[in-house]
């Protein structure tokens, strides 16, 4: 359902990544069935946010039947044997709520931000979510279009849309992030009812799930209606994640896409570790080094100075088993993708050989800082991080101390990461041309 735009990749990813020494206090347990429990109480204004994160993503699918965790962001909206089709939303809104969802490749999200005397129509509705939704074929069939409308608006008629999944198609031949989140249509089209339930009785219980509440509450209370809401749901078979070898990329990997374009696009990705490896934390100071702001590297040689690109950033993609780190740029008018990859290759040239100053060093992590800032700035963004962290790090108090990982991380860690990671045999080159160039 939230979708960003290509400007705006850089803030999605950073979401829940980065942490200032807050003080965000909360108290966390598991019911019997295995749902874990997080409460933020923060009685300043009347708004309190119910999250449900399920730790499910395009990385839990079969292949030849993808697209399933974000068909499900979808068609869980659908209703319960509760809850009509259509009043999900209604509901929400009509007691003065919002509410929305978001899938990644390695979970599935789902909120509601409500006055906190709604508090109790919000754990009713995700616990009718949890046991007993609404699968049925008119409820398929109706997400089937939207889904298919959704890909058609977000990636095929949407400039340089398709660069993410054509990224991770050939970073991760053969690996559980090959494919997009959205998922193939064909695999949606071909897949029948009982796949559909059989993959909800498998993934949406609650021993899979991560309850997170942020706002104002009051935490004898909610606990007394989270154990009427949620402790009768049973549990499910324990879900184990995907493990596979992610074997070496062994060589550069390019290839050519024909977009309905008018400027050329280069988009560079290299490889990187997991989120949690304290590599990832380098590569993401890194990519603030590099592009984050009109002074930082790439974008003020590129942009501003040599004039060859329109826009040009870099950022670290990270995920719970693997990552990409992202070099991208727009061509300037009457420039090419080979000017722009020269600069790239320059940049990463000069990170490798020279330490990053210290000045930019402070910069990059004061950027940091104040993405952290933003993204518990909410009740939901709390609620979210809170979740985030529980489910990735095993650790739902990084929310108050993950930036003191960043701050271990040395200039020469930065030159070290360049080195390992930012290499020609560990990447892949896309360049996008527009379809004009095809045909002559």
């Amino acid at each position: 359902m939230k979708k960003l735009s290509l400007v705006l990749i850089t803030a999605m990813i950073s979401l829940g990544a980065t942490a200032q020494k807050t003080n965000i206090k909360f108290e966390e347990f598991d019911l019997d069935n295995g749902l874990h429990v997080i409460l933020h109480q923060d009685n300043s204004t009347p708004i309190v946010a119910v999250s449900v994160l399920y730790h499910v993503g395009s990385k839990n699918e079969d292949p030849g039947r993808t697209g399933f965790a974000h068909f499900f962001e979808h068609l869980l909206f659908e209703g319960s044997e509760n809850i009509g089709r259509g009043e999900y939303m209604e509901l929400v809104q009509s007691n003065g709520g919002a509410l929305n969802a978001n899938t990644t490749q390695d979970r599935t999200f789902y909120y509601e931000i409500l006055p906190s005397n709604q508090l109790e129509l919000g754990l009713w509705m995700e616990s009718e979510r949890m046991l007993h939704a609404k699968i049925d074929n008119d409820g398929v069939e109706t997400q089937r279009e939207v889904v298919k409308e959704e890909k058609r608006m977000r990636v095929d008629n949407q400039p340089y849309g398709s660069f993410i999944s054509t990224m991770f198609k050939n970073a991760f031949p053969g690996y559980f992030y090959e494919w997009a989140v959205i998922g193939s249509m064909d695999d949606l089209n071909a897949a029948q009812l009982d796949e559909f339930i059989a993959f909800y009785k498998k993934f949406y219980v609650p021993n899979n799930a991560t309850l997170s509440i942020a706002g104002d509450l009051d935490v004898k209370e909610t606990k007394a209606l989270i154990e009427k809401y949620f402790s009768t749901v049973p549990r499910g078979a324990d879900v184990v994640q995907p493990t596979a070898e992610l074997k070496p990329l062994g060589g550069e990997v390019r290839e050519v896409v024909y977009d309905n374009i008018q400027l050329p696009g280069l988009f560079v990705g290299y490889r990187m570790p997991e989120q949690d490896n304290q590599d990832a934390y380098a590569l993401s100071i890194l990519s603030t080094v590099l592009s984050d702001g009109p002074s930082s590297r790439v974008t003020k040689r590129m942009v501003d100075q040599e004039q060859v690109a329109v826009q040009a950033l870099s950022f670290a993609y990270s995920l719970e088993d693997a990552g990409i780190f992202i070099n991208l740029a727009i061509a300037n008018q009457g420039k090419t993708t080979q000017e722009i990859e020269v600069i790239f290759d320059e940049e990463v040239a000069k990170v490798q050989t020279e330490m990053i100053s210290a000045k930019e060093m402070q910069t990059a992590l004061n950027k940091i800082e104040n993405t952290f800032v933003s993204s518990v700035g909410s009740m939901a963004g709390i609620a979210e991080n809170l979740a985030n962290y529980h489910v990735y790090y095993n650790d739902a108090g990084l929310i108050n101390d993950e930036l003191e990982r960043y701050r271990k991380v040395t200039r020469g860690d930065i030159m070290r990461v360049a080195n390992q990671y930012l290499v020609k045999e560990n990447r892949v080159i896309l360049e996008y041309l527009p379809k004009s160039a095809q045909e002559q």
